[in-house]
């Protein structure tokens, strides 16, 4: 039976010198690691007593090899006492508690109010007589003069009076316990402990922690069976095992030793140098700068970044990566290597797309597919097939048989030897093998922001080097085909293929957790090929018709409904349509999109709609699958329609006509009067100042409203001239990808450039380039680009919008930097929330966060608009 224990709680101690000593196999005595002949030298740092990393030799203290020692602590014996650098502070606040003379703790909690209350009354009244009887300061007085002294005479003397003995009160100058003078002590980082002014060295320090006894260190906080505070300063400094701090052979044959054995090398070195100096009866102040040094030694063994110290560096001048660097930050262990860590059964490359694939599909390359295995275990129902697999010489083949006892045995080379392997094959052990088409895989794209950055995708495998993917599927990755790189997990276990299968797939993540909105969408192209093969004009022949019916999987081809035996492109898409579905919705266009049934009547389908209701109904009426196989099938006809009706832009798309260009010209006149309207009623100080603002602020406020103004009504312009059936237009009104804008700043002009949402105003003095006149403040000179890029910018106009666009890649980079540190912080303090079986969320100790998952027990990825917006809260009953 399986014994099962709870770890009821964890402690952490510090070692006493007795400790280090006993666990120590070696005393380190030699700053040194190898001899001439490349053994490691007895008490030196690589002494085989603590380990061994060289194949071939064993430890002296348990006889293993490289990988059966587990590495033995060894030790140096330090001539001075060193004061541990992450300890000086515990230290400080023990002597801060203790008296110097008689080593009792200063302030006991047992003692009662009204006794604190009478010794500060001593305290105070001991202080008033110190006041008094100083003669050289002050001549004796009369004591009627003294008790009118006592007695403040205003309500502004007695508060004064109460303030200075308040303060009095908070400085305890002597020991309760023994009467002595208290000393005034200070810390100055990192270990300097300096005691009325006088510096202190680490003997004294620990002589006067060493003497506090156990019952006050335990008022203090400390247990001191297992942490005494005079272990905090070293007189024995343990040494890692040496597979701690291995060495590294160069190519020149050189050995490179790790920056923590050149660390102790220096604290060696220096040590020997003290104990030679003290025993040659050297001055007292060589004595103490060695000592000194030796400090600042294991000081920056322990932490080389250790504040008001400079850091120890390498030969090269790099900074040596020391104990503490080891362990913090982003590159240490905990970050670095445990809570993320590289894994086997992966693999990595480029990206590119292939929309011939389904969406939950990856396309990976042959080669990778040789690399990794997935394992499969032999039953009795796939004995044969297992057999077959360790048989087979090419892919797919099994690369590993692992029996039941766990031994894993490679598949031959040879033909009699993979006929001996699959005969002797066993139900109960298991292949290695090859993945194949249908096997499930995680896929992964960094940074992963939300859950749906990993999806779980079937391998597809393809000829070519790269992974393929659906570009429906790259929206919730957040990726794009211009070099990016993914990473591809394939799961061990049959529980984790179940979770990816069930739980993590590609078409169970359409709608988006955060929003309940399709993420996974129709984009760009698809956009535009649903919008031509739906529009009232899109007519398509027999044979058109049949090649979009058999790419989407469909063989029996409807009754034409357009005159001449033609297909309208409505009748086609309504035939992916499931026929409960019956829907009224306005597009991006203005116009009604009507489905009756099932078909689509009215209406042509663009971005809006399809990603709106169309695709939401469908997920939550039909499921997933239904809805993964209506957008294959739907972004594979849209593909072929607009392959049939063609899509180019070119710079003629992006040219008004002669009238346009006037039209343009007459409003951008009319805004440069009212700017310098707006201008002389400011220097005659006639304009209405808004109210909380000065004049100069009312005047930027209304010029940026006028430039605001005139985009628009330009946008008005560029739209009319340029008309609907101009592809730029079309693309940006169908949501297919660009905006008004982008034709706007193209054809008629750039306009307002503004930095944090003004108008430019840094620069020269009066004046943002050296091209304008001091003081201007009209169109042109406070940042608005009267060019567009197709006629293109002055060097000044140049200049300006490059202002504008660098502050908007400097705000990309902060807010990119800053919403990185939030959502870590987040996800450190909700790590162990989860929603429990009752649909309770609680933490890891199983305490309540929530009574009821998001206060509804709702989902957001299945809940309509109208449910979200109607229901009533249970958080809202609760807390009502």
């Amino acid at each position: 039976m399986e014994i099962q224990s709870v770890l009821e709680k964890l402690k952490f101690s510090l070692f006493s010198p007795e400790m280090v000593r006993k666990m120590s196999a070696a005393k380190i005595i030699v700053p040194d690691t190898y001899d001439d002949d490349g053994y490691p030298i007895d008490g030196g740092l690589v002494d085989t007593r603590m380990g061994v990393v060289d194949p071939g030799l064993r430890c002296k203290t348990c006889g293993g090899t490289v990988k059966e020692c587990p590495g033995h602590f060894g030790h140096i014996e330090m001539v001075r006492p060193i004061i541990h650098v992450e300890y000086a502070k515990h230290m400080f606040y023990v002597m801060k508690n203790t008296c110097p003379n008689c080593h009792r703790i200063l302030s006991k909690k047992p003692v009662q109010e009204s006794e604190i209350k009478e010794s500060e009354k001593e305290i105070i009244k001991a202080e008033d007589t110190k006041a008094v009887s100083k003669p050289e300061e002050k001549k004796e007085e009369s004591p009627e003069k003294k008790e009118e002294a006592k007695k403040p005479s205003t309500a502004e003397e007695v508060e004064a009076t109460t303030r200075k003995r308040s303060r009095k009160k908070k400085i305890v100058k002597k020991c309760y316990h023994c009467g002595e003078e208290l000393p005034e002590l200070k810390l100055l980082k990192p270990t300097s402990f300096f005691k009325n002014k006088n510096m202190m060295l680490p003997t004294e320090i620990r002589d006067w922690v060493a003497s506090v006894s156990d019952g006050d260190l335990r008022e203090l906080g400390f247990d001191p069976l297992y942490s005494r505070p005079e272990w905090m300063v070293f007189t024995a400094l343990p040494v890692p095992p040496v597979n701690v701090r291995p060495s590294i052979t160069l190519e020149t044959g050189e050995r490179s030793e790790d920056d923590l054995t050149h660390k102790l090398v220096d604290v060696i070195r220096i040590n020997q140098k003290l104990e030679a100096n003290i025993n040659a009866g050297a001055p007292q102040l060589i004595i103490e700068d060695l000592w000194e040094l030796l400090q600042y030694h294991v000081t920056t063994y322990f932490d080389n970044e250790t504040a008001n110290i400079p850091p120890a560096r390498h030969r090269s001048g790099r900074p040596l990566k020391t104990l503490a660097q080891r362990l913090k930050g982003k590159e240490g262990r905990f970050r670095y290597n445990l809570s993320g860590k590289r894994v086997n059964f992966s693999a990595r490359t480029v990206i590119s797309p292939d929309p011939r694939i389904s969406l939950d599909e990856v396309g990976i390359p042959k080669a990778i597919a040789k690399e990794l295995t997935v394992p499969l275990r032999v039953t009795e129902w796939n004995l044969d097939y297992c057999k077959e697999l360790v048989m087979r010489e090419d892919y797919p083949r099994a690369i590993y048989i692992v029996r039941s006892d766990g031994k894993r045995i490679k598949v031959g080379d040879t033909e009699e030897m993979r006929k001996e392997q699959a005969e002797n094959l066993k139900v109960g052990s298991s292949l290695e093998r090859h993945i194949i088409d249908g096997d499930i895989s995680l896929f992964n794209r960094q940074p992963s922001l939300h859950r749906i950055s990993m999806m779980g995708h079937l391998i597809r495998v393809l000829p070519g080097k790269t992974f393929r993917l659906n570009p429906v599927t790259v929206s919730p990755y957040n990726a794009d085909f211009d070099g990016d790189e993914m990473n591809l997990h394939i799961l061990q276990t049959e529980e984790s293929q179940a979770e990816a299968r069930y739980l993590s797939k590609v078409d169970g993540q359409l709608l988006s957790p955060r929003h309940g909105h399709a993420i996974i969408k129709p984009q760009e192209d698809h956009v535009s090929g649903l919008y031509f093969l739906t529009n009232d004009e899109a007519v398509f022949t027999r044979d058109e018709a049949a090649t979009m019916f058999y790419e989407v999987g469909l063989h029996e081809l409807p009754k034409p409904d357009v005159k001449g035996g033609m297909y309208s492109g409505k009748l086609l898409f309504s035939l992916l349509l499931p026929d409960d579905l019956s829907l009224k919705m306005e597009s991006k266009l203005g116009e009604q999109i009507v489905i009756r049934a099932g078909k689509l009547t009215r209406g042509a389908i663009e971005s809006k709609s399809m990603e709106g209701e169309l695709l939401e109904k469908i997920f939550v009426a039909h499921g997933p699958e239904f809805t993964k196989n209506f957008l294959n099938s739907a972004t594979r006809m849209a593909l072929n329609a607009i392959t049939l009706h063609g899509l180019s832009v070119s710079l003629k798309d992006y040219s008004l006509s002669k009238k346009g260009e006037e039209k343009v010209k007459s409003v951008v006149d009319k805004m440069d009067r009212e700017i310098d309207n707006l201008i002389m009623q400011y220097k005659n100080k006639s304009l209405e100042r808004s109210p909380g603002k000065t004049l100069q602020e009312t005047l930027e406020g209304l010029i940026v409203e006028i430039t605001s103004l005139t985009r628009d009504e330009v946008g008005k312009v560029v739209e009319s001239d340029m008309g609907i059936t101009n592809p730029s237009i079309i693309m940006a009104k169908i949501g297919a990808r660009g905006s008004l804008l982008n034709a706007i700043q193209m054809t008629a002009l750039v306009a307002q450039q503004t930095v944090r949402n003004k108008r430019i105003a840094r620069g020269y003095k009066k004046r943002i380039l050296p091209y304008f006149r001091e003081g201007e403040l009209t169109g042109a000179e406070k940042g608005f680009v009267y060019s567009s890029f197709h006629s293109g910018l002055t060097p000044y106009e140049f200049m300006q919008h490059s202002m504008g666009g660098r502050e908007a890649l400097v705000n990309t980079a902060i807010r990119t930097a800053r919403s990185g540190y939030m959502q870590r912080r987040l996800i450190n303090a909700l790590q162990d929330l989860v929603v429990l079986g009752d649909f309770t969320v609680r933490n890891a100790d199983m305490s309540i966060v929530q009574f009821v998952y998001g206060g509804d027990r709702k989902d957001p990825m299945y809940s309509s608009t109208a449910e979200v917006l109607d229901f009533v809260k249970q958080d809202d009953i609760d807390t009502a």
